[in-house]
C-alpha cells in the first residue's frame, strides 16, 4: 500500500471551485422518450446519445418529468459497466461532459442527466427528496438495465456506480441508500445532514435549535429561483426558505423536510464501497460531514476511503485532474474488478511548493492505511487568558468575517487575519481570544479541535468560535477560514467542536481560539448585548500519527494562487523600501545572462539579456513555449535563474527582496470575491499587505483603470474586460513604478482590447515602465513602445517597435522573418 507520495497539477489561476460552486456561490424510466440524435463526440472513440426520459415521481407516483440524458459510451466496445454522474446545484448534465467523455474512453457506459428543475428537464427543485430526485435516479438505473451497452448482474440489475460533486453527490449517497442495484459511490464535497448544514451547532446540539447559515441559505435557494421569488422551487420549499429567512430560526417542519433530503435520514442503508472526496476550503459542506457519512458506511461493513483535498465550495485549489483519477481507478476496482491501485483509507493533500525546474505546483500527498474520523491521537494544550467581556453590535452590524463563497481563492498566503489587525476579520470589542503558549516542537492538527467554554450574559446566546494561528512575531492568521457556530446556556459549560482541518502549526507558534459575537456568514439577533467568555478546559488537538507523506511540504507563499503568490513575490508585505545595492539605480529592469533549464532537459531561457528604460512600455513577445512566462516567474523571485542575473532599480531580485515593493504584478487571470464590489475587492486585497492606506494610491489607480461607477457594483456582475481592469487597478495599486503582465488582454473582445491598451499608456505615460508578455503581434505593435523578441528561450531582437517593424512592414511579418514561421 502506498502510504505517501507526491504529484504535480498545474494551477490555473481562476480560483474557480467545483459546480455548485457554478456561481462561485450557489450550493454544486418508464418511457422510452424521444430520440434527438446520436453525434460524434470530440473524442472520435466516444459516441453520445442524447435523450428524454419521461418518469413518474411525487409521493403518490403521480407526477410525469422529463429528464434531459446522455449516454456517453465508446463505440463497438460491448456490454460496460456503467457510471451515473450527477450535476451540482444550479448545473446542468453539460457540467458533467468532460468527465462522462473521459470515463467513457476508459471503458465506462456513462450517463449524465440534468435534474428536475434544471436545464432542459421539467418538474421542480425538491432538493434530492425521496419522493421526487431520488426516484428519478432509480427510474435512471431501470433505463440504463434495458440499454445494450451496459452490463448486467442480473435481469434488471446493471452493474452501475454513481458519482457527482455537492448535489449530485449527495443524489450519490441517497440513491445508494434506496436501490441496491447501486454497486459503488464516489460523492464529492456533499452533505451529510442538509439540516445541520444549514443550521449547524458544534456544542453538538439539535439543529432545530442551531444557527442559520444565512448566507449560504439564500445563495442555494436564490441560484434556483431563476430571479424570481420561487422560481423552479416546489412553492412548499420556496414558503419554508421564506420562513426561516425572516426569523432566523428552524421550524420543526424545515428541519423534517431537509433531514428527509439527506443521507442521515438513511445512513444506515447506504452499505456499498465509497469514495468519499471533501474540500478542506468548504464552510457550506465542511469535512464533518464526510466524516459523519464514512462512520455510517463503515458500521454497514462497507469499504470506505475519504479523501481531503485543497478546495471546496469556498473556492480555491480544484485538483480536478487527481480528483478524476481517483474516481476512476475507484470504478475501475469496484465495477470492473480491474488490479486497479489499492486506496489508503485517509488521504490528505497538501501544499508541496513551486517546483523550480518544472515551474509547475506539487502537491503533497499523506495517507493513512485507516480513516481515524476528526479526533485522532489527542493532544492537550492549556490556553492562556482570563474571562473576557466581548459586545454583539445593534442589528449585529459590522459583523466578522471567517469564511464567504469564493474566499478560498485567495490561496493560503493571503489571509483575512492578517487585514488591518483584524479588523474586519474581528471587529474591535467583539471576539475574546485565548492562547496556548509558544508550541516547543511541531503540532499537526489533522480533524476537529475542542474547547470547553462558560459564557455568561445571556442564555441560548449564538457564537461563533475559530482556530488561528499566531507566528512568533504575534502575527495572526485564520488556520482555515471557517467558523464553528454554536449556542451557549447562561453560566453552564459548553463543549465546541472547532472546524475540522489539516493545519501544521510550527515551534514557537500559538494556537488561538476565538470566540466572536458576529459572523457575516450566520444569523445573530438584532439586539445589542454583552457577554462574558472564560476557557475552562485546555484545548484538546487531534493527530494522525500514522498519516506519513514523502517529504515535508515547502512554505506556503511558494505555491499558492497567484494572486497571493505575487503580493509576497513583489514585496507587498515589505513596508519599506531600501535604496539599490549596487547597478543603476535609475535603470527599472535589467537582465544580464538569464538561464533556466528545467529537471526534464528542456532549456526554457537560454542566455537571455535585455533593459528597459523609464516611461516604456515593452512587449515581451514571442509564441507560446517562448520563455515568457518563465522569465516573468524569475523577475518576480518566484523560481532561480540556473545563470545570470535580474536587476529592478539596481537592485539583484531575490525572493523578498525589498525592492519588489515597487514592482505590481498580474499574472494568469483575475480572482475576486465575486459577492463583494470592485472597491471593496481592491480594499480587501490592500489591508492584506499590511502597508498603509495612504500608500495605496487607490484613487490614481481607479481613474487610471476607469472603471466608474461599476467599482460599487459586485465583481459578479463584471464583464469579462471589467475583470480584466480591475485586476490591472489591482497590480497598479501603491503606483509602482514597475508594472508586469502576463496576457493581460486574454479573453477580451476587440473594444475591450482598446481600453486595456488606453489603461496601460495612461499608466506609462507618468513616467513609470510597464512590461506585456503577450503572443498578440497585433497587440504589442499597437500598445507597446519597445519589444522584446523571444523564441527557443532566446532573444532574437530587441529594440523600438518601429525599428522591428521597419518601414512599411507589420510587426507580424517582421517577427515572422526573425524566428520562422516553424516557431509560431
Amino acid at each position: 500500500m502506498r502510504l505517501g507520495g507526491r504529484f504535480r497539477e498545474r494551477w490555473n489561476g481562476t480560483g474557480r471551485a467545483a459546480r455548485w460552486t457554478a456561481a462561485g456561490a450557489a450550493l454544486a424510466l418508464a418511457g422510452t422518450g424521444a430520440i434527438w440524435g446520436v453525434t460524434a463526440d470530440t473524442a472520435p472513440d466516444v459516441r453520445v446519445l442524447e435523450r428524454r426520459v419521461t418518469v413518474m415521481d411525487g409521493p403518490r407516483d403521480d407526477q410525469r418529468v422529463t429528464l434531459d440524458v446522455s449516454l456517453h459510451t465508446p463505440q463497438d466496445a460491448g456490454e460496460l459497466p456503467a457510471i451515473m454522474l450527477a450535476h451540482g446545484f444550479g448545473g446542468t448534465k453539460k457540467d458533467m461532459a468532460g468527465e462522462a467523455r473521459a470515463l467513457a474512453e476508459d471503458g465506462y457506459a456513462v450517463l449524465t442527466w440534468s435534474a428536475r428543475g434544471f436545464g432542459a428537464s421539467t418538474g421542480e427543485i425538491a432538493l434530492n427528496s425521496p419522493d421526487y430526485e431520488v426516484k428519478d435516479a432509480r427510474q435512471l438505473v431501470d433505463w440504463l438495465a434495458a440499454r445494450p451497452e451496459v452490463r448486467l448482474d442480473g435481469p434488471g440489475d446493471p452493474r452501475v456506480g454513481v458519482a457527482g460533486p455537492s448535489y449530485g453527490g449527495a443524489i450519490s449517497l441517497l440513491t445508494a441508500a434506496y436501490d441496491d442495484r447501486v454497486d459503488a459511490i464516489a460523492p464529492r464535497i456533499t452533505w451529510h445532514g442538509l439540516d445541520d448544514a444549514l443550521f449547524p451547532d458544534a456544542s453538538g446540539g439539535d439543529p432545530a435549535n442551531g444557527v442559520y447559515k444565512k448566507l449560504w441559505a439564500g445563495l442555494f435557494f436564490s441560484s434556483g429561483a431563476g430571479g424570481t421569488a420561487c422560481g423552479r422551487f416546489l412553492p412548499s420549499l420556496c414558503d419554508m426558505f421564506q420562513e426561516v429567512a425572516e426569523t432566523g430560526r428552524p421550524t420543526p417542519e424545515a428541519v423534517a423536510t431537509l433531514r428527509r433530503s439527506s443521507p442521515a435520514a438513511v445512513a444506515d442503508r447506504i452499505d456499498v464501497p465509497a469514495l468519499l472526496v471533501q474540500g478542506q476550503s468548504d464552510s457550506l459542506f465542511p469535512l464533518a460531514h464526510a466524516d459523519a457519512n464514512a462512520r455510517a458506511i463503515a458500521r454497514n461493513g462497507a469499504p470506505v476511503s475519504v479523501v481531503w483535498y485543497r478546495g471546496g465550495h469556498d473556492g480555491g485549489p480544484e485538483e480536478t485532474a487527481r480528483v478524476r483519477g481517483l474516481v476512476r481507478d475507484f470504478f475501475d476496482a469496484h465495477l470492473k474488478g480491474a488490479p486497479a491501485p489499492e486506496l489508503p483509507g485517509f488521504t490528505v493533500t497538501r501544499s508541496g511548493g513551486l517546483d523550480s525546474s518544472t515551474g509547475e505546483v506539487v502537491v503533497e500527498e499523506a495517507a493513512a492505511p485507516r480513516y481515524p474520523g476528526l479526533s485522532g491521537a489527542p493532544r492537550t494544550l492549556r490556553l492562556e487568558g482570563r474571562e473576557q467581556k466581548i459586545h454583539r453590535p445593534a442589528g449585529g452590524v459590522p459583523a466578522g468575517i471567517s469564511a464567504l463563497p469564493g474566499i478560498g481563492s485567495l490561496g493560503g498566503g493571503l489571509d483575512l487575519g492578517a487585514l488591518g489587525g483584524g479588523e474586519l476579520t474581528d471587529p474591535p470589542g467583539q471576539s475574546a481570544t485565548f492562547d496556548t503558549a509558544p508550541l516547543d516542537r511541531p503540532v499537526h492538527l489533522t480533524g476537529a479541535a475542542s474547547v470547553r467554554l462558560r459564557v455568561s450574559g445571556g442564555d441560548d446566546v449564538p457564537l461563533f468560535a475559530k482556530l488561528y494561528d499566531v507566528a512568533p512575531d504575534g502575527t495572526a492568521s485564520p488556520a482555515r477560514r471557517i467558523a464553528a457556530p454554536f449556542r451557549a446556556p447562561d453560566g453552564e459549560d459548553v463543549t465546541v467542536a472547532l472546524p475540522a482541518m489539516d493545519h501544521r502549526f510550527d515551534r514557537g507558534h500559538r494556537l488561538r481560539v476565538v470566540v466572536s459575537t458576529t459572523d457575516m456568514g450566520f444569523a445573530t439577533p438584532p439586539e445589542a448585548a454583552s457577554f462574558e467568555v472564560r476557557a475552562v478546559a485546555p484545548l484538546t488537538v487531534p493527530t494522525v500519527p500514522a498519516l506519513t507523506a514523502a517529504s515535508s511540504p515547502l512554505p506556503v507563499w511558494v505555491w499558492a494562487l497567484p494572486l497571493a503568490a505575487l503580493a509576497v513575490a513583489a514585496g507587498l508585505l515589505v513596508r519599506r523600501r531600501t535604496p539599490a545595492d549596487t547597478g543603476d539605480g535609475d535603470v527599472p529592469l535589467e537582465i544580464t545572462g538569464l538561464t533556466k533549464k528545467y529537471g526534464n532537459g528542456h532549456l526554457a531561457v537560454a542566455d537571455l539579456s535585455f533593459r528597459v528604460e523609464k516611461g516604456q512600455v515593452l512587449g515581451l513577445l514571442g509564441p507560446n513555449g517562448a520563455g515568457k512566462t518563465t522569465t516573468l516567474r524569475m523577475m518576480m523571485g518566484l523560481i532561480h535563474p540556473d545563470s545570470g542575473e535580474i536587476r529592478i532599480f539596481g537592485q539583484r531580485v531575490t525572493p523578498g527582496a525589498p525592492v519588489l515593493s515597487r514592482l505590481g504584478s498580474f499574472v494568469e487571470g483575475p480572482g475576486f470575491l465575486p459577492h463583494l464590489s470592485g472597491r471593496d475587492n481592491l480594499d480587501l486585497y490592500w489591508r492584506a499587505t499590511g502597508r498603509p492606506r495612504a500608500e495605496a494610491h487607490m484613487d490614481e489607480a481607479l481613474e487610471i483603470a476607469a472603471l466608474g461607477p461599476a467599482l460599487d457594483r459586485a465583481v459578479r456582475t463584471y464583464s469579462q474586460g471589467m475583470r480584466q481592469r480591475l485586476a490591472i487597478a489591482q497590480a497598479m495599486l501603491g503606483l509602482p513604478d514597475l508594472l508586469v503582465l502576463d496576457e493581460p488582454t486574454n479573453g477580451l473582445d476587440p473594444p475591450q482590447i482598446r481600453e486595456m491598451r488606453d489603461v496601460l499608456v495612461r499608466y506609462a505615460a507618468a513616467g513609470r515602465t510597464v512590461i506585456v508578455s503577450s503572443h498578440l503581434l497585433a497587440e504589442v505593435e499597437q500598445t507597446c513602445t519597445h519589444a522584446v523578441v523571444m523564441a527557443g528561450g532566446r532573444r532574437v531582437t530587441a529594440g523600438p517597435v518601429a525599428e522591428i517593424v521597419g518601414s512599411g512592414r507589420r510587426l507580424e511579418d517582421a517577427f515572422l522573418e526573425l524566428i520562422g514561421e516553424g516557431s509560431n
